[in-house]
């Protein structure tokens, strides 16, 4: 069954130039892409909910058909309340892929039409890490170049 949307699961703590690249690849690819924000208590985010939907929601506001909605719930029955059976997860190198390969047949396993699809980003952007990119920060370093322009202004102030 073909599908017109795809989600774009994860915490976007903070959302990265690495994340806006698989987003504009996505938005190529399907009428529709969902950016899913997890809520992740467990992960003890440095942003709120709301200030990471808002801030990928600045991040990808060039993007028409991408719509970025805060979840917390599992994320199939997110996937499902989206309209889609399928999600998009990056893949920056071959250390992300054992992970990613248990999590995509354990959502298969919780529900038999769920499929994960896998793009790359683009070589120059495939280090960037939002917990990189968190560490830089606390430590007061420069991170322009790796993330987008309203996530460089949030952290400028948060120090």
């Amino acid at each position: 069954m073909p599908t017109e949307v795809v989600v774009y699961p994860g915490t976007f703590d903070p959302i990265t130039n690495g994340h806006v690249d698989l987003t504009e690849r996505a938005a190529r690819l399907f009428e529709r892409v969902v950016v899913g924000i997890a809520y992740s208590a467990k992960k003890t985010p440095m942003f709120s909910l709301e200030e990471r939907i808002e801030l990928c929601q600045q991040s990808l506001a060039h993007l028409p058909n991408v719509e970025v909605i805060g979840f917390n719930t599992l994320l199939i029955d997110f996937v499902k309340s989206q309209g889609a059976h399928c999600v998009l997860r990056g893949l920056r190198a071959v250390s992300d892929f054992e992970y990613e390969f248990q999590l995509a047949n354990m959502n298969r396993a919780m529900h038999a039409e769920f499929e994960s699809i896998f793009l790359t980003p683009a070589e120059h952007l495939s280090y960037i890490s939002s917990s990189l990119v968190r560490e830089i920060a606390i430590l007061n370093g420069d991170i322009t170049p790796f993330v987008p322009a309203p996530v460089a202004a949030k952290l400028a102030n948060r120090s």
